[in-house]
């Protein structure tokens, strides 16, 4: 079991059913899984660009990707249905916990000029999605064998009914929240 499993299980959970009252253990949110996207538009005219970023991120997550097809046809970006065009990885179980904290204590802390992530960035229904600009803030990427920056989002989806109990959730785990007062600059 992880350190960050097994502080959601001993401070976590006691501290949300506090604050929100929850009559059951079950009722509690919890992180239910990680979603790790690159979306690589520069795959249409060089398909090699997939494998280089499948590589990167596998290192990343510790998991093999998944290569996503494009759903539609658009023709403004010479686009055809089923074009694989970016990568993708779920993290769910011990994985994920490693995954969260890996970001939270490492990589996030490595991004220049960083003041916290923003708090504004979650969907409504208790899924929190942030964007990053730059893989080579991992530090399992080797910036010698890097050609360019690839950006990625990264998707935490929990099972909290609201914003604001996801909020909570994520900033007792560690999610570095930037204060209101001060907005977070996008990186």
């Amino acid at each position: 079991m992880t350190r960050l499993k097994e502080r959601y299980q001993k401070e976590i959970l006691p501290a949300l059913t506090k604050e929100f009252e929850y009559k059951s253990v079950m009722a509690v949110p919890k992180l239910e899984r990680i979603v790790v996207n690159m979306g690589m538009g520069g795959a249409i005219t060089n398909p090699k660009l997939l494998d280089v970023a499948s590589e990167e991120l596998a290192a990343i997550t510790g998991q093999k990707p998944v290569i996503r097809n494009a759903r539609k046809a658009i023709a403004a970006f010479k686009l055809r249905k089923g074009m694989p065009i970016g990568v993708m990885v779920t993290v769910r179980g011990d994985r994920m916990y490693e995954f969260f904290d890996r970001l939270v204590n490492i990589v996030l802390p490595r991004v220049r000029d960083f003041r916290g992530i923003s708090p504004d960035a979650f969907d409504g229904k208790g899924n929190y999605t942030l964007g990053l600009t730059d893989q080579q803030i991992f530090p399992e990427i080797d910036m010698v064998k890097t050609d360019q920056m690839r950006g990625m989002n990264v998707t935490f989806v929990t099972t909290a009914g609201g914003n604001e109990e996801a909020r909570f959730l994520l900033s007792q785990m560690g999610m570095p929240f930037a204060k209101q007062a001060e907005q977070a600059v996008v990186f």
